[in-house]
């Protein structure tokens, strides 16, 4: 075990390598831009405009990209049972190590013995499930310290409390490789061709340690107040581009301008030589991404190019 000086040492030392090392941008392979027709335009809040803007102290070409974050291929829900009786038609999903469950009434009945806790009683003595059905109990739970109130719930937010929503993302148009990757923790991680985002993992940790259960719908993504619809999983379920060398097909763009791709390519198989990010190149795509499986509670694992930016108007 390191002293606490020790860790002290090991801390600042990390950080003056880091500050010392500034990530460089080049372009690295080949460069597809970002194809504005790939949207769905329908679900755009305005025309794609092209605009200079500085990224990290770099003038670059963007595309603005505002949505309304609402999916269009498939119906938003449904999230939570509302009865120990309920089949997967009245739920969503859930994930623990790697695996996708069902959230069906039996699903919610046993979840103590899931994660062998005996705190967890998400439904009432008559059968019904505690779901946060209002747009308070959404506030209440839908947050890193769940109110009392709304603990042992089944959390569901509805599209319709956040229709005045909006997030413009600023992409860079020609992609710029970053010798090292960075971290989106805080805001998307690229979005859909219908406009909503791909977020970063949803907050496990938070969510079940005040004993709730924030479901994804079968398509994988669900609500919250601060970014609307979103998806933490791909569920084939979104528009897709169909690659004619048998490649995944393409499923969207990151916010630093690279292509995202579906997990597993038109054989059913996954791409192997993925780096940190779950990314790689190769000659026709340049450098792209691979989703991650739908269980894995993570679309992709970081950026690896200059990131663009995210304003969410609420």
């Amino acid at each position: 075990m390191y002293s606490k000086k020790q860790l002290i040492f090991l801390v600042t030392v990390s950080y003056l390598l880091f500050a010392c090392n500034p990530v460089e941008y080049k372009q690295k392979g080949k460069v597809v831009k970002v194809d504005p027709s790939h949207f769905i335009t329908d679900n755009l809040l305005a025309e794609i405009e092209e605009k200079v803007v500085k990224l990290d102290g770099i003038e670059t070409n963007c595309y603005l990209i505002k949505s309304r974050s609402r999916a269009v291929e498939h119906p938003m829900g449904p999230w939570c049972p509302t009865h120990l009786s309920d089949g997967a038609d009245k739920g969503g999903i859930w994930f623990k190590d790697g695996k996708v469950y069902d959230v069906t009434g039996e699903f919610i009945a046993h979840l103590d013995e899931f994660y062998d806790d005996d705190d967890w009683k998400l439904y009432r003595e008559d059968s019904s499930i505690n779901v946060t059905n209002t747009l308070e109990g959404c506030l209440g739970a839908a947050k890193p310290n769940v109110e009392k109130a709304y603990q042992n719930h089944c959390v569901e937010c509805l599209p319709e409390y956040f229709e005045d929503q909006s997030t413009t993302f600023i992409i860079p148009i020609s992609p710029i490789y970053a010798s090292r990757p960075s971290n989106s923790r805080h805001k998307a991680l690229g979005l859909a061709f219908n406009g909503v985002k791909f977020d970063p993992p949803a907050p496990e940790n938070a969510i079940l340690s005040a004993h709730t259960l924030a479901p994804l719908d079968d398509h994988g993504g669900h609500v919250n107040p601060h970014g609307g619809y979103h998806y933490h999983a791909v569920r084939g379920s979104i528009k897709e581009i169909k690659q004619e060398d048998g490649h995944a097909p393409m499923i969207g763009y990151a916010l630093d301008g690279f292509g995202i791709y579906a997990q597993l390519d038109e054989a059913g198989k996954p791409s192997e030589d993925l780096d940190e990010c779950g990314g790689h190149f190769d000659e026709l795509r340049g450098y792209h991404y691979h989703a991650g499986p739908a269980g894995g509670n993570q679309i992709i694992k970081c950026l690896h190019g200059l990131v663009g930016e995210q304003i969410t108007k609420e």
